[in-house]
């Protein structure tokens, strides 16, 4: 039986929250306090976009959207341009934070060191870091002029996203996976998304990244887009 296009994508939907928000990679974690002399700027940098995409519906945990689980992350890189691939470590809110308005130093987690081939992510911090740390780190090794990572959830864009000709990874690949940060790594390669700067999930319902050299610049090319979206629908 050849089911309703609705019932499809409603199945697409119910499978993928299923999913939502686990770690699928092999994640080895020390619990520990951040110093905030060392990281408190960078959380405030990340915390200050954080709750404009909270008030906007891009970042949260609402009972009517994927069964109330949290949604979106944000890092920032920490260590010079110049360390290798691998080891250039960034600063990520934590898993399943999305209910908090505002976060505080304690609700991020270090990644100090990531592996695609070995499907592992050392970190620390007082909670676990993000399901999708691993493509992160995919993206700070494409270019040391990446610096700032934004995942978000924006169904207009994201459903939108042929029509805005937006690089999109494929709808085989799940996110958080080591198959997501080779994704990402091939459409920086071979499509428009060095210019760009945002992609869509395709097999992650919703999903947007948006990448950049500050946290404005990384914030304002997910906006544009949305903005681009919202005229595509009317």
């Amino acid at each position: 039986m050849i089911l309703p296009a609705q019932s499809v994508v409603e199945k697409v939907r119910r499978a993928q929250v299923e999913r939502e928000g686990v770690i699928q990679f092999s994640a080895l974690h020390q619990g520990r306090t951040l110093a905030g002399v060392r990281h408190g700027h960078l959380a405030e940098q990340l915390g200050a976009w954080r709750r404009i995409f909270v008030q906007t519906g891009l970042v949260g945990a609402r009972p009517e959207r994927y069964e109330g689980l949290g949604f979106g992350n944000l890092s920032g890189r920490t260590m010079p341009p110049s360390q290798p691939k691998g080891r250039r470590g960034f600063l990520i809110t934590c898993s399943q934070t999305g209910e908090h308005e505002a976060l505080e130093l304690l609700h991020y987690a270090l990644v100090s060191s990531y592996s695609l081939r070995r499907n592992q992510v050392c970190s620390e911090g007082q909670c676990m870091p993000s399901s999708e740390s691993l493509t992160h780190g995919a993206f700070y090794d494409l270019t040391p002029a990446i610096r700032f990572v934004f995942h978000v959830h924006a169904p207009a864009i994201w459903e939108n996203a042929s029509e805005l000709r937006l690089p999109t990874s494929d709808a085989g690949v799940s996110y958080g996976t080591a198959e997501m940060g080779w994704e990402v790594q091939r459409l920086y390669r071979t499509s428009s998304l060095s210019e760009t700067r945002v992609m869509a999930m395709g097999g992650h319902t919703d999903g947007v990244i948006g990448v950049g050299r500050t946290a404005q610049e990384a914030g304002l090319a997910i906006m544009a887009v949305l903005a681009r979206a919202y005229e595509t629908i009317s």
